[in-house]
């Protein structure tokens, strides 16, 4: 009976104190929005912030937009209970950054002003090419918001103490799960309409700074579990999974042999379709790609992108660290019970860390409300960023430039982003309740694969080929963007599969889970194909482009 009693006095204080500490970041972000609101006075200080922010404050602010709720949750999740496959997904996070580096930052800073569609569109006609890149990046940015979505929805459960059976103000753990994704999808629009770029890039500071700090901590609490002895943790991690050491092992759930040939050649294409998604996704990034127009110079797109990668690259090495203490720790079985997909097993982790290090059950509670809310914190600071580079999409590309042939004024744009942001929170939060089954790490692949399948392609001809034109972004943008989308849509995500989104339905032929080998590929021919069919060619424009491009010359 007095166990019984110090856990619910334990469940309390957890569901008390990440209430407090969610509010509390909850009203200073407001409060930084607010502020920001205050300083946005013209379009470039909605849509860019200004371009104010230092490479390093740009850098902070592109790892709070990249390290989201997949990064925290969901490799954690994928390391515990997958362990050396799940660490794939940290890998090619990690090396993507690379391809945006050393392919896109600079020259896409230097060629166009507020989104991607600007420097599609520099040199063709732009109608149709900012319609598709519009087109594309609301698809990639909602695939994203998915992610964000559900992980927020998994997580309510674990913090406020629900389980099966209970209630909280009245809600079983299904209905608090939906009441949460509405809540993240109402703060997301008001950071976005009302702060624009300069709040919501310091509300990633803040975040990247919280998921940082949170990160450092709770490794350093598991090395000093083990005594600092990583064999040890390993081996722990092995014999908690249940599956010994094919835990240490690939081929758990990647490239998985089995007596079928074809299934085995099947799982094989599946890890290798994953990490082309995964490495060339990040260059095709709406959110990301923004990021870049933030600062005044190439110098501080540059730098920006080299603080981003250090951050990054840490929070990645640490993930190791935070899945297989899970893994060793919390334990397979206990992070299954609580989410199937895994996404809570970084919380669970910080809760048994806090019982064995801070002082018991209120130890416990102290540390899960902490990471909860700085989990909160990611979520939210992800979300503004996705919805500000989709409404910021539809406003200057489609409206302004298509709608209005560019005849809108500011006032007229930032208005319309402002509405873009609500109807899109509105379609987000319809599509994360049917999502809640799938994992927000593979979720989040997805949204890489379709936007290397669609807007990589058209970036990369665009600076690169001089034969490049109208006709051909049109084709790479709508070719890459609906084969990565009609495959996922026909694959065992959606349906066919006990964790698919339909689960019982089945109307997959596609046999793999994520579609990068076969879209990307796609995307680049249908680029390739559709120049070559016009004869549309302005090797000037090229000309001024390309320097442009490498020297910053006329650039904004």
């Amino acid at each position: 009976m007095t166990t019984v009693l110090a856990a619910e006095a334990g469940s309390t204080t957890a569901r008390n104190l990440t209430i407090t500490l969610f509010l509390i970041f909850v009203a200073i972000t407001l409060a930084i929005t607010v502020w920001a609101s205050r300083q946005t006075k013209t379009a470039t200080d909605f849509y860019a912030g200004g371009r104010s922010f230092s490479g390093f404050q740009n850098g902070m602010a592109i790892g709070g937009d990249y390290m989201s709720a997949a990064s925290f949750l969901g490799i954690a999740g994928i390391i515990a209970l997958n362990g050396y496959d799940g660490f794939l997904y940290s890998i090619g996070f990690l090396v993507a950054w690379l391809v945006a580096l050393l392919l896109v930052a600079e020259l896409l800073r230097n060629s166009g002003r507020y989104t991607m569609a600007d420097v599609l569109a520099f040199r063709m006609r732009q109608r149709p090419v900012r319609t598709a890149a519009a087109v594309s990046t609301i698809t990639v940015s909602i695939f994203y918001l998915l992610a964000q979505m559900v992980g927020a929805g998994a997580l309510v459960a674990l913090l406020l103490g629900i389980k099966p059976g209970t209630t909280f103000l009245g809600m079983d753990a299904d209905t608090a799960k939906v009441a949460t994704i509405i809540l993240v999808g109402a703060l997301m629009i008001i950071y976005v309409t009302v702060g624009g770029m300069k709040g919501t890039t310091y509300v990633q500071i803040v975040k990247a700074f919280l998921l940082m700090t949170g990160a450092v901590v709770m490794t350093l609490l598991v090395l000093a579990h083990y005594k600092f002895n990583l064999s040890t943790l390993l081996g722990d991690a092995a014999a908690a999974s249940g599956k010994g050491e094919n835990f240490l092992r690939p081929g758990l759930k990647y490239g998985v042999e089995s007596g079928d040939a074809l299934k085995t050649f099947y799982s094989k294409m599946d890890l290798l379709s994953l990490g082309i998604a995964l490495v060339l996704g990040t260059a095709g990034l709406p959110h990301i790609l923004i990021r870049f127009y933030t600062v005044p110079t190439a110098k501080a797109a540059r730098k920006s992108v080299l603080w981003a990668i250090g951050i990054i690259g840490v929070f990645y090495l640490l993930t190791l660290a935070l899945g297989f203490g899970a893994a060793a720790l919390v334990g397979g079985t206990a992070i299954t019970a609580q989410d199937k997909a895994g996404n809570t097993a970084a919380p669970q982790l910080a809760e048994k860390l806090g019982l064995d290090f801070l002082g018991g059950d209120l130890g416990g509670a102290t540390l899960l409300a902490i990471i909860a809310a700085v989990a909160f914190a990611t979520i939210l600071a992800v979300v503004a960023g996705l919805t500000l580079a989709s409404s910021s999409s539809l406003a200057h590309d489609f409206y302004a430039n298509v709608v209005k042939n560019g005849q809108a004024s500011e006032r007229q744009e930032v208005n319309v982003a402002r509405i873009s942001a609500l109807v899109i929170g509105a379609i987000s939060i319809l599509l994360s309740i049917f999502a809640q089954s799938l994992n927000v790490a593979f979720l989040v692949a997805l949204a890489f694969a379709v936007a290397a399948s669609g807007n990589l392609p058209a970036i990369l001809y665009s600076l690169f080929w001089k034969r490049f034109n109208t006709s051909g972004a049109v084709w790479a943008i709508y070719g890459g963007l609906l084969a990565a989308v009609v495959l996922v849509f026909f694959s065992p995500v959606v349906s066919g599969a006990p964790t698919a989104m339909f689960p019982e339905h089945d109307w997959h032929w596609f046999p793999l889970t994520n579609p990068g080998i076969i879209s990307i590929p796609f995307g680049f021919l249908c680029g390739w194909v559709g120049t070559l069919l016009s004869k549309e060619h302005d090797e000037e424009k090229y000309a001024e482009l390309e320097v442009r491009s490498l020297t910053g010359a006329g650039a904004h």
